[in-house]
C-alpha cells in the first residue's frame, strides 16, 4: 500500500451537523471542486475532520454535511496515531476481481449496520490539501473506506450495496429511531 500524504487535521475546529438519510444530497452526485471552491475546501477539511473524529468515525463525505462537492476525510487511526487523508476529487482508477465483504456503518446511517460486498482492492487517484496529485493503493478496511466515501460522492450509500429487504428493515429502522428522537 502506497503511504498517503497526511494533512494536519484541525482537531479544534467547529463541527458540522452531519446529515441523516433520507436527506436528498445524499442521493445526488457531488460537483467537482475547482481551484475557485480552494478557500471553501481549506476550511472544510478541518470542520469535516473534527466532524468526523467528534462522531467518532473514520470517513466523512462533503455530502454529509450538506456541501455538493467532491470532497472526502479519512482517518482509520493505525495504532491509535492520527493518519488522516484528505481526498479531492477522488476517482477509483482500478479494482481487484477479488471480492471482499465486511460489516459496514454510516454516519448518515447510525447505528445501523449490514455486510457489503466490494472488490477487495482499489487504487484510487485524489489530489491532497495541497493539490498535489496522488494515487494509493488500498486493501482491507482503508479499501473498504475509500469506496465507501467515493460512493457518497457519487449518491450512494452503503444500503444501496445489500438486498432491497435488508436495506428496506434498516431504513425502517432509521425512520423508527428519527421519530423517536423527536
Amino acid at each position: 500500500m502506497n503511504a498517503p500524504i497526511p494533512s494536519v487535521p484541525a482537531t479544534s475546529a467547529e463541527t458540522l451537523p452531519i446529515l441523516i438519510a433520507p436527506q436528498t444530497i445524499l442521493k445526488a452526485k457531488a460537483r467537482a471542486v475547482t481551484p475557485a471552491d480552494g478557500d471553501r475546501v481549506r476550511e472544510l477539511i478541518g470542520r469535516m475532520f473534527a466532524t468526523m473524529y467528534k462522531a467518532p468515525g473514520i470517513g466523512l463525505a462533503a455530502p454529509q454535511v450538506g456541501v455538493g462537492l467532491r470532497l472526502a476525510v479519512v482517518d482509520l487511526m493505525p495504532d491509535d496515531k492520527p493518519a488522516p487523508i484528505v481526498l479531492v476529487n477522488p476517482e477509483i482508477i482500478a479494482q481487484s476481481p477479488e471480492l471482499a465483504t465486511r460489516e459496514e456503518g454510516c454516519l448518515s446511517i447510525p447505528n445501523l449496520y449490514a455486510d457489503v460486498t466490494r472488490p477487495a482492492r482499489v487504487k484510487v487517484r485524489f489530489h491532497d490539501a495541497a493539490g498535489v496529485r496522488q494515487e494509493i493503493e488500498a486493501d482491507g478496511l482503508l479499501s473498504a473506506c475509500l469506496q465507501h466515501e467515493i460512493d457518497h460522492l457519487n449518491g450512494v450509500l452503503f444500503v444501496d450495496h445489500i438486498s432491497v429487504l435488508k436495506r428496506n428493515i434498516i431504513m425502517r429502522k432509521l425512520a423508527k429511531a428519527q421519530r423517536e428522537a423527536r
